[in-house]
């Protein structure tokens, strides 16, 4: 794999542990601006609402820049919202400062994913895109909870001062090891951006990283409550499990591509199938406190082994003009994590249990198996229509 692949994987490192840190200081941030955990949980949906809505915004907006003078620039915003974020007196500054990060987020692994992709030969592909990623899952193992620890000892602005490390030394790990795009190259009009959307396939790969990666969510968001109040564990034992389904998540992230590249809709077919059973052994695994360890591993494993896969789908079917559906492609993650949250909530507060979560993710993971097997089919039928023509 390219030496390049470093430097976006330690970018995504850096917007991976901005995005989630947050969730450990909430105390911290409400003390300190004197409003609601709820309220303080408002940065972590106004981030998300930032990436869903930036993504596409800013990669029309870039769509003439070289991609690593862009990735540049997106770095820079992402360093800028930091810094804002770090020097913030008032919930507001840091609200602002956190949707100017979330804006670089998208359009860096949209525009990243296409420059990764480009850097291997064609069969490692799904590879490369699971090395940038890697950043990302390795965020929620070593970014996160370090963060966390930084800003509970040296007040939350420390973490962010970090992130705004991480972010520079990923700047310069671009500027040195990203190559420069090709002589003559030249990149896909606005218009040619915009035509792959007529693709009915397309459609179809969004709609399918929507439903297929909304189950890890569904659960994820739940995991505390389920943990102590169903399968018996103390509070001090959340960030162990959490941090295991982050193992789990980094190891299925590589192994999903590595499938991926070998076969990709025979291996999207064969994970969703696996996540939907997976989800439903949290129904009887959560009341032990064994089978909760090992149902979280295991679903931290196959929810994040869609991820290359799907970002893959997404660059095939807008081959030719694929920057800006990549990029959607970034906020559909984003909306399936919105949904599942958002799903799984709305059975607990109907008085079905933590548990029910389970039959959530299964449903959406079905949803997402049903639009891949229908994709699928469509392909077959297109290769079937073009063999009958020759």
């Amino acid at each position: 794999m390219p030496l390049a692949l470093l430097a976006l994987m330690i970018s995504a490192f850096g917007i991976g542990t901005t995005e989630f840190v947050i969730n450990g200081l909430l105390p911290d941030l409400s003390a300190e601006f004197g409003v609601s955990i709820p309220t303080a949980g408002l940065l972590v949906s106004g981030y998300a609402l930032g990436v869903f809505i930036g993504a596409p915004v800013l990669t029309i907006l870039g769509n003439r820049l070289a991609r690593k003078k862009m990735l540049l620039l997106l770095m820079g915003i992402f360093i800028a919202g930091n810094i804002v974020s770090a020097l913030a007196g008032s919930y507001g500054v840091l609200m602002a400062g956190r949707i100017v990060s979330s804006f670089a987020h998208g359009a860096f692994f949209g525009v990243g994913s296409v420059v990764a992709a480009g850097l291997v030969a064609p069969d490692r592909r799904a590879r490369a895109i699971a090395m940038m990623f890697t950043g990302l899952t390795l965020a929620n193992v070593l970014g996160v909870p370090l963060g966390t620890l930084l800003g509970q000892a040296f007040g939350w602005q420390s973490a962010f001062w970090a992130v705004v490390a991480i972010g520079v030394v990923a700047f310069l790990g671009v500027l040195a090891l990203v190559p420069a795009d090709g002589a003559g190259s030249e990149l896909p009009s606005l218009r040619e951006e915009m035509k792959v959307f007529r693709r009915g396939q397309v459609w179809m790969a969004l709609l399918m990283t929507v439903l297929g990666f909304a189950p890890a969510f569904t659960v994820l968001t739940f995991i505390a409550p389920m943990a102590t109040e169903v399968a018996g564990f103390g509070e001090g034992a959340v960030p162990v499990l959490v941090g295991l389904f982050g193992v789990g998540v980094v190891v299925g992230n590589l192994i999903g591509a590595r499938f991926a590249d070998r076969a990709l809709m025979p291996s999207l077919y064969a994970i969703l199938a696996v996540l939907i059973a997976v989800s439903l052994l949290f129904l009887p695994a959560a009341h032990s406190k064994a089978g909760l360890v090992a149902a979280i591993l295991g679903f931290g494993v196959v929810s994040f082994a869609t991820v290359a896969p799907l970002q893959t789908r997404v660059l095939d079917q807008a081959a030719g003009a694929p920057t800006l559906a990549s990029a959607v492609n970034i906020g559909a993650f984003n909306l399936g994590n919105a949904l599942g949250a958002f799903l799984g909530g709305t059975v607990i507060d109907a008085g079905l249990g933590y548990t029910a979560t389970g039959w959530v993710a299964a449903l959406l993971g079905a949803g997402g198996l049903a639009v891949a097997l229908a994709s699928g089919a469509m392909d077959r039928r297109r290769r079937a229509a073009y063999a009958t023509a020759a």
